[in-house]
């Protein structure tokens, strides 16, 4: 795992510092949205937070630091609820529960899932590179939970196949937030998680079946 950006503060008091950050990514997300990264300044932030530009200066240094705050959010409840989970167990069960956690990140998140992606583009190459890091990160924890399935005999996928399938699910997940215009239309997110689930090891079961077939001819 990457080591968290260290972005400076002149605060001491931790507990103050991240409550101040929650305000700040709260307003940020919601002028990111409305008008982009670079359309948005700094002062508008502060405002939006419920706080002055000196005291925002006093929990960042740039703009830019804000992205990062977003990004390490949304990785931290991520990794937080997945330590919730055995991942000793290597059960088929603890893949489910994995994925039920992700979904709902993203749901509860999702206006920061969406901005982070809208507004990577305007990110340093340095900056960026950090943020891809954290994607990846993330889609790490699904092939750490695929590869104790493996083997613990719950599925029978090669390593290309694990690494694929924890991408597919993470994408499934980003794709709540992407569509939900259009899939809350139809379900919940109770009845999405369901959903792709059930496509998501139907599929796995389909593609045992066809390689068992396969076998024996």
């Amino acid at each position: 795992m990457s080591v968290k950006r260290n972005i400076q503060a002149s605060v001491k008091d931790e507990q103050l510092i991240e409550k101040r950050r929650n305000q700040m990514i709260r307003g940020a997300v919601s002028l990111f949205k409305q008008k982009g990264f670079h359309r948005t300044t700094t002062r508008e932030i502060a405002k939006a937070a419920g706080f002055s530009i000196g005291t925002l200066y006093e929990y960042i240094r740039t703009k830019e630091d804000v992205l990062f705050l977003v990004c390490d959010s949304i990785y931290e409840q991520v990794k937080e609820r997945f330590c919730s989970i055995d991942l000793k167990a290597g059960t088929l069960e603890c893949l489910k529960m994995g994925i039920e956690h992700y979904f709902r990140i993203v749901d509860e998140m999702q206006d920061e899932v969406l901005v982070m992606y809208q507004e990577a583009k305007s990110l340093t190459n340095g900056a960026l590179a950090y943020v891809l890091k954290k994607e990846l990160e993330m889609v790490g924890m699904f092939e750490e939970l695929i590869r104790r399935c493996v083997e613990n005999g719950e599925l029978d996928i090669n390593k290309e196949q694990q690494q694929l399938l924890a991408h597919n699910i993470f994408v499934q997940g980003q794709m709540w937030g992407f569509r939900r215009w259009a899939l809350q239309k139809t379900c919940s997110i109770d009845e999405y998680i369901e959903l792709q689930t059930d496509l998501l090891f139907s599929g796995m079961n389909g593609f045992k079946k066809r390689m068992e077939v396969g076998g024996e001819q």
